[in-house]
């Protein structure tokens, strides 16, 4: 039976897409400024929040967004006013989220291992109406922050420095750029899970900027490439019987090293091609010689 035949794959299909689709509308500006990781922290940040959830008996989505928001606009005060390093920053948020959620998630009456794999790992396949409604609402205000605020957020991301002299709210778009990464976090929760988000924040962007010019042609790329390998990452699972969240992460660096290898391919192609014969040098050196 065809992948539509269920309403829970074509929720987790539907659900893949989003994140297919936000995640790297966000990771291109992580990416000009060469902070790709950080969406690692802040999904470490956000377990923190669901282990919390699980505790409270609140919903552990809305304690993830609170729980990221938090740690993004903590690193992002910190990273602005110098009193510590970045590295030492995300550091901080690796290890003291990640350790907090363990904590509070075994604390709690939850199904401890179960919860944890399925939030650090994804499980698009139990996504409900209810977690739909919120990963759709969610993505698309991820992907109304950064396709209406492009021009402002990639000239603080290319330059700050400039941005600041030009008269635009460095510190409010910073502060956006942090909050909309924190929830671009949450939303990928449930397909591709905390641990593997960061991978399809940068490596979509990584692979459209091997094959773009400009920064909106770039970031278009890879929100189509994003939607490409969430969905067919979603339905290759469910062929060969894998993990959703695995495999998509898996086909977007499989795309990444594809287009890697074609690029080079072409370019050496191109050089041949535009590289004078062995003959046609001798005739020149003999002609040459003959005018000497």
């Amino acid at each position: 039976m065809g992948i539509f035949a269920y309403d829970f794959m074509i929720r987790a299909l539907l659900g893949a897409l989003i994140t297919g689709a936000a995640a790297p509308a966000i990771g291109v500006y992580l990416v000009q400024r060469r902070l790709s990781l950080i969406g690692d922290g802040l999904g470490h940040v956000a377990l923190t929040g669901v282990g919390l959830g699980l505790l409270l008996h609140r919903s552990p989505v809305i304690m993830a967004v609170l729980a990221a928001a938090a740690g993004a606009v903590i690193i992002e005060l910190v990273r602005e006013r110098g009193r510590t390093s970045g590295d030492i920053a995300l550091s901080m948020l690796f290890y003291g989220g990640i350790s907090g959620g363990v904590v509070l998630v075994n604390l709690s009456d939850a199904q401890s291992s179960r919860s944890l794999v399925t939030y650090l790992f994804g499980s698009p396949l139990t996504t409900s109406r209810q977690d739909l409604s919120v990963m759709l609402i969610l993505g698309v205000a991820v992907l109304a922050v950064a396709l209406l605020l492009r021009p402002w957020l990639f000239a603080v991301c290319h330059d700050e420095e400039y941005a600041r002299v030009s008269g635009l709210p460095v510190r409010t778009l910073n502060l956006i750029l942090a909050i909309t990464t924190a929830v671009t976090v949450t939303v990928a929760m449930r397909a591709v899970g905390l641990l593997l988000v960061s991978a399809l924040m940068v490596v979509p962007v990584a692979t459209a900027q091997q094959m773009t010019r400009g920064f909106r042609a770039t970031m278009l790329t890879a929100i189509g490439l994003g939607l490409l390998v969430s969905g067919g990452g979603v339905w290759l699972s469910t062929a060969i019987d894998t993990g959703p969240g695995a495999t998509v992460v898996l086909l977007a660096i499989a795309g990444f090293f594809a287009v890697t290898v074609g690029v080079a391919a072409l370019r050496a192609a191109r050089g041949a091609r535009h590289r004078p014969e062995p003959a046609a040098l001798d005739d020149v050196a003999s002609d040459a010689h003959a005018g000497a």
